[in-house]
């Protein structure tokens, strides 16, 4: 195994209940990839993910890897209201938890009448998406016809638009065009733009974001997304699966037309009848073809911008109020925020999330708080160098304005303040949207078996792409096409 992000340990777990002996080679000094954390004079902060959506798929991983549930390993919290979103025109709405019918009347109230009915009707076509896109794009490995999967399955109303009968094809349009309240459109627009996508061009069925979050819930693991990490690594420990950290993998080894294991940078060489990478870099380890032409491959992914996040970390005095566990505050300005994100430029007036977990393990004690404030932002490289000093204590500054105005006032929260820290996307990488039917294949990701024998492919660079409960569902998938071979047709 290359690399122990999510997706890979999932893997691994599965594997070693199956009878098979597994190695994790990773080159950094840690588990979990991007589920990452910073602790510092008591205060604890997750540096990727900070909710769980869809627990069902690791419960199942729990489940079919020992006796202990994930409830008995985590602390699981559902969390309730689910969000608080901020408005450019100064609306001020809170979301309810896993409640359909709490979200419309919240939003009916708050934005007026018929604005709840168009986000439940929205989300009743969002639900047609899901039925109809949810085992192949996400509980089955990426068929080689994997054509179907060009059509959006997103039901779009049909629209009378410039003399003619048209249905929206991406986010921004089914913004526009269906929902018809530019502060709707910013709800969906921040989903999409939360996990990378652009709402200009990503496909309507990105619908599937905020049906899966309003429909399964919003959960939070008690000291934070980590601890699941930590879990997980524990379940594959006492399975017996062996870690070796500061282990970076060189070249894959190829014999007989198969990779047969891998090379190290230090000269070693392990033999494996299995290879699975966890990486995004994979082509780099081998000169074999990994994809023929017409299927879905890195090449394919690789034309997506793909964004990271912007985030600061707030260490505060005074105790936590009762407050919203995540508040957004979106945009003043979407379309040019669209424009900088993609457009490798920063954007003047982000979307910013604001997290304030009422958990005791995230500070030192009752009279002092954690904060996580983060935006998606144009990755590294191209117009912006994130590790310029200036540039990071900017932004960061603009993100602190941004979170003031969800936590009672931009002087108040520098009166309180400890200390911050910055992470840009030098530090936590690049952000790996999940797939999505629709947009001619344009969203889909290389599918887990490669045209080299003995290679598999898991996690958020592959099928069925980035998040945490899709970096999950890819070590099921991988798992199973070891273990059951060609026959595999996808989770049960």
């Amino acid at each position: 195994m290359i690399g122990s992000g999510m997706g890979a340990m999932a893997a691994a777990a599965r594997l070693a209940v199956a009878g098979h002996r597994v190695t994790v080679f990773e080159r950094s000094a840690t588990y979990g990839g991007a589920v990452g954390s910073v602790r510092r004079e008591g205060f604890a902060f997750d540096t990727g993910p900070g909710l769980l959506h869809l627990p069902a798929v690791w419960r199942d991983l729990f489940v079919k890897t020992g006796k202990e549930p994930l409830e008995q390993c985590v602390d699981l919290v559902q969390v309730d209201p689910a969000s608080r979103h901020l408005f450019a025109d100064g609306t001020d709405v809170t979301l309810p938890n896993a409640s359909r019918a709490g979200i419309v009347s919240a939003l009916e109230g708050a934005l007026g009448a018929g604005a709840g009915e168009r986000w439940g009707g929205f989300l009743g076509r969002a639900r047609e998406a899901w039925d109809r896109s949810r085992r192949p794009l996400l509980e089955e490995p990426l068929r080689s016809d994997w054509h179907p999967l060009e059509r959006d399955p997103y039901p779009a109303v049909r629209q009378r638009r410039l003399l003619r009968s048209r249905q929206a094809g991406t986010v921004a349009e089914v913004g526009a065009w269906e929902l018809g309240d530019p502060r709707l459109a910013a709800l969906f627009d921040a989903y999409a733009l939360s996990y990378g996508l652009d709402p200009r061009s990503a496909p309507a069925s990105a619908a599937l974001l905020p049906y899966m979050e309003q429909t399964f819930g919003s959960w939070y693991v008690t000291g934070g997304l980590r601890e699941l990490a930590r879990a997980v690594y524990e379940r594959c420990v006492a399975r017996r699966v062996e870690f070796v950290f500061g282990a970076e993998v060189n070249a894959i080894v190829e014999r007989d037309d198969r990779a047969a294991g891998v090379a190290l940078a230090d000269g070693t060489v392990v033999e494996a009848d299995w290879v699975v990478a966890g990486i995004g870099n994979v082509r780099s380890l081998t000169t074999s073809p990994l994809w023929h032409d017409g299927e879905v491959s890195a090449q394919t992914s690789a034309d997506l911008v793909q964004p990271g996040r912007f985030t600061v970390l707030l260490a505060l005095r005074g105790a936590r109020p009762s407050t919203a566990h995540r508040t957004v505050v979106h945009s003043l300005d979407p379309e040019a925020e669209a424009e900088a994100v993609f457009g490798g430029r920063a954007a003047d007036h982000p979307t910013v999330t604001v997290l304030r977990p009422d958990d005791p393990l995230t500070r030192p004690d009752a009279e002092h708080e954690a904060i996580t404030v983060s935006a998606t932002v144009a990755g590294q490289g191209g117009q912006l160098d994130w590790s310029d000093k200036a540039l990071r204590e900017r932004y960061a500054e603009l993100l602190l304005d941004a979170a003031g105005r969800a936590t009672g006032g931009v002087r108040e929260l520098r009166e309180r303040l400890l200390w911050h820290e910055v992470l840009t996307p030098v530090e936590t990488g690049v952000l790996t949207p999940p797939a999505l039917a629709g947009g001619r294949g344009r969203w889909l990701h290389p599918g887990n078996s490669t045209r080299l024998p003995g290679l598999l492919l898991v996690g958020g660079h592959a099928h069925p792409g980035g998040g945490l409960a899709h970096a999950g569902m890819s070590g099921a998938l991988v798992a199973g096409l070891i273990v059951e071979g060609a026959d595999f047709r996808g989770s049960q």
